[in-house]
């Protein structure tokens, strides 16, 4: 009996291809155009998620930090 190893780069392969003939087929049915304006709308939304989450983030001012330590 032979033994097969999973996660093969065949295979791996093989699941990008079905993937490819998936987007193609939602294009083909949907409309390019509209695939184009939802691929937009996907990416602003995550560069504008992506932009909060920075902004919401700051590192305290150095100067702050130092007037905090102890004598």
């Amino acid at each position: 009996m032979n033994c097969r190893r999973h996660g093969r780069k065949p295979t791996i392969a093989l699941w990008m291809l079905v993937a490819v003939a998936d987007v193609a087929l939602i294009v083909a049915a949907a409309g390019l155009v509209t695939v184009l304006l939802v691929v937009a709308g996907v990416t602003v939304a995550a560069g504008g998620a992506l932009a909060v989450r920075n902004l919401g983030r700051r590192e305290p001012d150095t100067a702050k930090a130092v007037l905090r330590r102890r004598a």
